[in-house]
């Protein structure tokens, strides 16, 4: 790494830089060096290993901002405050209360506060010309985006930076407020890109897509586990089995384990920081643990482990825990659902023959909220941290802000000058991404020929892992993907399912275990292959 970090320096009262300990690339947390003319700011400490903040023996800041309390924002944090007691912290009051669920090693009362809590919306400052102000970000309770804002003898100059935003309200948590930030005229937006230019559907079309695969799991005689980070996912899930119509009053058992359920308890410790739908519910119903209301939510404690498996039910665990404990039962089967795009997902292949499906219950913004949000700010610089760095450059390629923006994508360890301007100068184009080819048909064959320069991409790996693709018409493009082994595995499932039964496994529309019939319910859904719909049609077998 370079050790090209800012230094304070008092000649240099019109500087702003920002120099990244990490970006999010991976398992690699967020760590933010900004410097705004003599003040240094650290924008979150996501780092496991915080050596590169410690090589001159001073602090690296003058404060830290810590915006939520996922751990690839925040696990350097007590580190950093044992080894530099003296450098004070600020996060939201939600997030103080919620960090301490990063050392669950750690009985709580030998850590002591170390994070001052800083209200909503009302400016701080915090020495003679720096303020922060902060708005809720929508990802988690307590989730902040930070304004910073730094006044000189000559102008003001202003950062936004989002840490994980959200603009939709999902079940526990309201989105990040466009309106609250429209006026404030930031210079410079540093906004993660965690989904790249991918564009998903609906919250709600999103929740009705996991209920259904949940009752369908459960429908077959199907145990359900859903492996999930301590924070934020479990919880909402849990408040969507618990709330939504397809559940309410089901006679069924859904345990929470590990650090999950310490996340629940923290919660409820802070229930008067949720949004009123949500203290409203709460008032009629346990938030989580009720055995009395179906379908009943319980810790899942030692005594209860031989329970497990006799009839279907519902598990949410700890992302790193050994799911193989929790099938010991002979007579019943399972069905792992893991969250898509999440940077720990257990590899698939890990555990043979058992069903391990992902599905998509987003809590960061996509393209459309990305570039939703920047268009509103209307920033000169945008960095974008936080995702793969393919990811990354592909929301930089987009054409819409490049025309309009200074645009960055560091890696860690590379110091970004932001230079502030009256008149925007266009940055430089990034490098063309864009691959050439020729259409050929030969007969009942279409041959699709492009340049070897497209497997440069580290991307094309996984793209080509069959030398197999799927292509599907979406409007007047054609779209091609990759079909993975396990895709293929899945397929090949359909000789054990008798020809003569009317269900997914055996109608035409099923391809890549989604329903392809637009006069289907299930259109574009992920289906079960002992699955069935109204519309069914057989494939005609072959001669």
């Amino acid at each position: 790494m370079s050790n090209q970090r800012p230094v304070a320096s008092s000649d240099q009262d019109d500087r702003l830089t920002c120099f990244p300990y990490g970006v999010g690339h991976g398992a690699e947390g967020v760590c933010l060096l900004v410097q705004m003319g003599p003040h240094r700011i650290l924008l979150d400490c996501g780092l496991e290993d915080i050596s590169p903040l410690q090589t001159d023996g001073i602090p690296p800041a003058d404060l830290v901002l810590c915006s939520h309390a996922h751990s690839d924002h925040s696990q350097g944090l007590l580190a950093l405050h044992q080894t530099f007691p003296q450098l004070p912290i600020y996060a939201s009051e939600v997030t103080t209360q919620l960090l301490l669920l990063n050392w669950p090693e750690l009985p709580p009362e030998d850590i002591l506060p170390f994070c001052q809590a800083l209200p909503w919306a009302t400016p701080v400052e915090f020495c003679e010309g720096l303020t922060a102000q902060l708005f809720p970000a929508g990802h988690l309770p307590g989730a902040a985006a930070f304004l910073l804002t730094y006044t000189t003898r000559h102008r003001t100059y202003r950062l936004l930076y989002t840490g994980d935003f959200f603009l939709s309200n999902s079940r526990l948590v309201e989105g990040l407020s466009l309106e609250s930030l429209r006026g404030t005229q930031p210079d410079v937006v540093i906004v993660e890109g965690s989904y790249g230019t991918a564009r998903h559907p609906h919250r709600r079309q999103q929740e009705n897509q996991l209920v259904e695969r949940i009752e369908q799991a459960i429908a077959t005689n199907n145990s359900v586990l859903l492996p999930v980070p301590t924070l934020g996912l479990g919880q909402e899930i849990l408040m969507l089995l618990r709330s939504h119509h397809h559940f309410t009053g089901r006679d069924l058992d859904i345990w929470v384990n590990g650090t999950v359920a310490a996340g629940c308890n923290a919660y409820l410790e802070l229930l008067s920081h949720f949004p009123t739908s949500v203290q409203n519910f709460a008032r009629h119903q346990a938030l989580f643990w009720d055995e009395r209301v179906r379908p009943r939510v319980r810790r899942l404690d030692p005594q209860h482990r031989d329970a497990i498996g006799k009839s279907p039910c519902i598990i949410l665990t700890d992302l790193n825990m050994d799911w193989r404990e929790y099938w010991q039962q002979e007579n019943r089967s399972w069905v792992v659902l893991q969250p898509e795009h999440l940077k720990s997902l257990v590899p698939m292949d890990d555990y043979g023959s058992l069903k391990v499906e992902t599905y998509l219950l987003a809590q960061h913004g996509d393209c459309l909220g990305t570039t939703q949000l920047i268009h509103n700010l209307r920033p000169q610089h945008v960095i974008f941290v936080h995702g793969s760095p393919t990811y990354l450059a592909d929301l930089a390629g987009l054409e819409e802000l490049q025309n309009r923006y200074h645009l960055h994508t560091p890696a860690a360890g590379t110091l970004v000058e932001l230079p502030i301007g009256d008149t925007f100068i266009r940055p430089a184009l990034p490098t063309e991404t864009n691959y050439e080819g020729e259409l050929n048909e030969l007969d009942t064959l279409v041959y699709i020929t492009l340049s070897r320069a497209i497997a440069t991409d580290p991307r094309w790996q996984n793209f080509a892992d069959t030398g197999l693709v799927e292509a599907r018409w979406q409007g007047e493009e054609l779209v091609l993907r990759g079909l993975s082994q396990r895709e293929l595995l899945k397929q090949g499932g359909r000789a054990k399912i008798p020809i003569n039964i009317e269900c997914c496994g055996n109608c035409l529309y099923q391809r890549g275990q989604r329903c392809w019939n637009p006069a289907s319910a299930l259109y574009g859904f992920k289906v079960t292959l002992e699955g069935y719909c109204p519309v069914f049609e057989r494939i005609e077998p072959l001669e």
